[in-house]
């Protein structure tokens, strides 16, 4: 049990600055079956505290990689010293930062910690499943990986609370070959924010990925390139998930748009069909916890909705509490640190685009020629909105039906362009919470949306 050291510590708070003491424990657990042999079973925790003191314009921060009341006190002292160093260095003082709404339950949830050998039953598990059932493989993977993090977080003037998140993911990678003898992989995924025994307690969760990733590893054995060219495209909801937060996610975050990305010249205007529309969701989306939900961020600010494209207008930026007074709104509580050594910066959460009203089947059927574009590899993009991607599993669509699976490609756009090339949104919000963001320091979102009819470049042989 994580039990906190902190809370007696706030009689210690500098009055005349504005302070944040977080203590923090990640735990990671990973392991990895490949062809049946166990190659990584990796077990660790690590946990501290962090103090950060704002102060006139300026912030002090430090953090210590113990849990005690002697740490806390030693972070706090340390981290004041440092506003007050900087302070003494700043030409013109600023303000307090904006007062916040206070008063908030936030809803915790249990961290169920599996041990080790249940987690290597449970991959052994999964692997015997395939090698029963899938006997034409060349090679194949099973990768189980947790990355849940608890905190407790209190405040000069915002919100104390406790908060976790518990995330586990099961990774399959299945293999086979061409009629030539070349290889071709496809990964599935299964991702739950809860611990092992809730997420996989019914192994026909897992099942059904299996059935997925066997059948397009086998499709894609047969599969052809994709014809290069500006293609009409229909992307399924991991790829437009994953463009929503690499190709306009990130240049909408308030730090990056005031380091100057191209959203900061777009705000209120349009970017995009007015058939799309995209949120960065707080934790709850049409009724239900949606993907890796943050009520509480580390700052103490209470987690709201972050409105982003509406109708295809821009609307707003993902904010902390420092680019909220900037930009006179109020934060959204996108502040996140992934280790106590790490000081909070605006982070993603649940980056979605939302669902439509068109039917899957009537947007396949509304394409002569182009590709329905399934999976995503690694990608890239910058503050411009420009982005490439790999994709790693994908169909040809001819006169309106799916045919070959396509091979190994890249896509490439500008996002704001390739938005406004969107004539049909599916009527359906597919989540994927796996997803794990770089931006300076790791952290934990989830993706998502329905399927979008667009064009875009795709890369041939």
């Amino acid at each position: 049990m994580f039990i906190d050291v902190i809370k007696e510590k706030k009689s210690l708070f500098d009055t005349s600055a504005q302070t944040v003491l977080r203590q923090q424990q990640n735990r990671e657990r990973q392991v990895v079956l490949m062809n049946g042999n166990l190659v990584v079973n990796v077990r660790t925790e690590s946990s501290g505290i962090c103090a950060n003191v704002y102060q006139n314009g300026v912030r002090g921060f430090s953090s210590i990689a113990e849990c005690s009341n002697e740490a806390a006190e030693k972070v706090l002292r340390a981290a004041t010293e440092n506003a007050a160093l900087l302070k003494s260095r700043l030409g013109h003082p600023k303000p307090a930062l904006a007062t916040t709404p206070q008063g908030i339950a936030v809803p915790y949830r249990l961290i169920e910690d599996a041990t080790q050998k249940q987690i290597v039953e449970l991959c052994k598990k999964v692997d015997a499943y395939i090698t029963e059932h899938y006997k034409d493989l060349v090679s194949r993977l099973v990768v189980y990986r947790e990355d849940s993090m608890e905190k407790y977080i209190y405040t000069s003037d915002a919100n104390d609370g406790h908060i976790s998140y518990p995330r586990c993911m099961m990774y399959i990678g299945m293999t086979k070959t061409t009629k030539e003898g070349q290889p071709v992989e496809v990964f599935g995924v299964v991702s739950v924010s809860a611990g092992l025994e809730k997420a996989f307690s019914d192994f026909e969760v897992i099942r059904k990925e299996l059935e997925k990733t066997y059948k397009q590893v086998s499709d894609k054995a047969e599969g052809v390139y994709a014809n290069a060219g500006y293609k009409t495209v229909i992307l399924h909801p991991d790829v437009a998930g994953m463009i929503a937060h690499e190709a306009v996610g990130h240049t909408v975050e308030a730090d990056l748009v005031r380091g100057g990305s191209v959203a900061g010249p777009y705000l209120n205007k349009q970017v995009a069909s007015e058939l799309v529309n995209i949120t960065d969701f707080a934790h709850t989306a049409f009724g239900n916890d949606i993907g890796i939900p943050v009520y509480l961020d580390d700052e103490g600010i209470i987690a709201k909705d972050a409105v982003l494209v509406e109708n295809g207008i821009l609307k707003g930026y993902m904010h902390n509490r420092e680019s909220a007074d900037f930009y006179g709104v109020e934060p959204t509580g996108n502040a996140r640190g992934w280790a106590f050594s790490d000081e909070p910066i605006i982070r993603m959460r649940n980056t979605m685009v939302l669902p439509g009203k068109d039917k899957l089947e009537d947007m396949i059927a509304s394409v002569e020629d182009g590709y329905y574009l399934t999976s995503t590899g690694n990608g890239q993009a910058d503050l411009t909105g420009e982005f490439m991607f790999g994709i790693t599993m994908g169909y040809e669509i001819k006169n309106g039906k799916l045919g070959k699976a396509i091979l190994d490609t890249t896509v490439s756009g500008v996002a704001f362009e390739m938005l406004k090339t969107v004539d049909m949104v599916s009527d359906e919000l597919v989540v994927n919470a796996a997803g794990t963001c770089g931006k300076k320091q790791r952290m934990s979102v989830s993706m998502g949306g329905p399927a979008l009819k667009c064009k875009l470049m795709i890369g041939g042989r």
